[in-house]
């Protein structure tokens, strides 16, 4: 989609993605390997009393949900930035949901603008998980 079809306020619903316990594992012992996430017995004595999926690997886990529904399509040029908050934990087969809103449009040049898109996830109790911020650069309509 070109940016000069964006609006502010379109949303696309996110599907959900399942926090599968040996990609959480796998994906911990690659990326994150502190305790927390990979120590079963040092996760139990932890105030989450369980071991927690690394923050990045939950919203990974959304945002390629988020890139089924192909948004911007070839329009996308690349993306900016993205700023994550962690809200709450996220634990084994917790299955995660949630919408991604444009809140902000810029337009750059005759060329392109950019696009700010918010992500909320929210876990199967519906409680927010994590947020995110993403910048991406979406190409402007030749007149």
């Amino acid at each position: 989609m070109f940016f000069d079809d964006l609006e502010v306020g379109m949303t696309v619903e996110i599907a959900p993605a399942v926090i599968e316990r040996e990609r959480m594992l796998d994906f911990a012992r690659l990326y994150d390997n502190i305790p927390l996430h990979t120590d079963e017995e040092y996760a139990k004595q932890s105030p989450f009393g369980a071991l927690i999926a690394p923050g990045v690997m939950s919203f990974m886990a959304v945002w390629a949900k988020y890139l089924e529904q192909d948004l911007f399509g070839e329009e996308l040029l690349a993306g900016k930035s993205t700023k994550i908050e962690w809200i709450r934990p996220v634990f084994a087969d917790d299955i995660l949901t949630g919408k991604a809103v444009i809140t902000k449009l810029v337009k750059r040049n005759e060329k392109n603008g950019l696009a700010e898109l918010t992500i909320e996830a929210y876990n199967q109790k519906g409680e927010l998980v994590l947020t995110d911020i993403t910048e991406a650069i979406v190409k402007c309509r030749r007149k």
